[in-house]
């Protein structure tokens, strides 16, 4: 019969247990909340430069993108052959980055994505709070990457929002405002998983400005460089944020359907788009082999931690040295 002193060990080292037990749990929850197994990468910074044509970027370096193709390029991966290989209107291609479907959608912002986004998906399976989750865009009708008419996730986990001058039917927003937005945001809410949208090239594009459509592909090249120099810097960012920057689609060719002003067709100027990405975990150079939109999503969540099975793409492995590639089970 054992007697208080040992019954009360007994106990003791119960309760340790349990405590032990518990505490693995939740810093294995965290560990998934937060990034995927062996990976530095915490965070997530989608960065969409709405609707620019190669011939304008990247087929005409350094160009109006400077700071890309010279500072930044160097120091992460580049796809040459990176397309949006559905439908190609500023709604659809966001829906194929943040739900990983190609879905022939409203491009005025009365139609609600089919699918959940990877921000509803992360948001349940992490249990994370609403404002680590954000979608900041100079358009306003862009506030339906937040929700989904999928009966079964509408209106649940969604991110926050800024978009467009005060939200739906406001109207655009200048991107520098919109990049006010971002830094206070980032500064302030420090959330994991973000995507912003820059608007003014294909805004001043349909307006048939070449000028200002110049002017914002410049402008936003800048931004995408103080952005990265801000995470570069910051305390919480700083070595384990991943950041991705590309476009939701391009535009049409000189001599098809009115030529640069307009998109919205499979033309090769339409199609062909770009992805630039920087992160801890990625090697440098450049990437040949095909990818599209609906692989950010696949990607994204592989190096987040978490589930995204419904996803039409594929992990894009080029991104990691073989080592991680291994860790993450690919």
């Amino acid at each position: 019969m054992p007697d208080a002193k040992t019954i009360g060990l007994s106990l003791l080292f119960r309760q340790l247990a349990v405590a032990v037990i518990v505490g693995s749990l939740l810093l294995l929850q965290g560990c998934a909340a937060t990034g995927g197994k062996g990976l530095r990468t915490k965070n997530v910074i989608i960065v969409v430069i709405d609707g620019v044509r190669a011939s304008e970027t990247w087929d005409s370096i350094p160009g109006a993108i400077p700071n890309m193709a010279t500072n930044l390029k160097s120091k992460g991966v580049f796809f040459s052959d990176f397309q949006n290989d559905a439908y190609t209107y500023t709604n659809a291609g966001h829906t194929a980055i943040t739900t990983g479907v190609n879905q022939p959608i409203d491009n005025y912002g009365a139609e609600l994505p089919a699918h959940p986004s990877i921000f509803q998906q992360w948001l349940k399976q992490t249990g994370k709070p609403t404002t680590a989750a954000w979608i900041i865009s100079s358009k306003d009708k862009l506030n339906i990457l937040a929700n989904t008419k999928d009966t079964v996730w509408q209106n649940t986990y969604m991110p926050s929002l800024n978009c467009g001058i005060n939200g739906p039917g406001t109207g655009y927003r200048a991107d520098s405002l919109t990049f006010e937005v971002v830094k206070q945001v980032l500064t302030t809410n420090k959330p994991n998983l973000v995507l912003i949208n820059f608007m003014e090239p294909d805004g001043y594009a349909h307006a048939a400005n070449w000028n200002y459509y110049l002017r914002g592909i410049k402008r936003d090249d800048s931004y995408v460089q103080q952005l990265y120099d801000f995470l570069k810097k910051d305390k919480n960012y700083r070595k384990n944020t991943a950041l991705l920057v590309t476009t939701d689609h391009g535009r049409h060719l000189q001599g098809i359907d009115g030529g640069w002003i307009d998109h919205g067709d499979d033309c090769p100027g339409c199609r062909k788009i770009f992805l630039l990405a920087l992160g801890p975990d990625f090697k440098t150079g450049t990437v040949t082999s095909k990818h599209t939109l609906v692989d950010i999503s696949a990607t994204v969540a592989k190096m987040l931690g978490f589930t995204f099975e419904q996803s039409q793409g594929q992990v894009m492995k080029e991104l990691f040295p073989a080592k991680k590639l291994r860790a993450m089970g690919l």
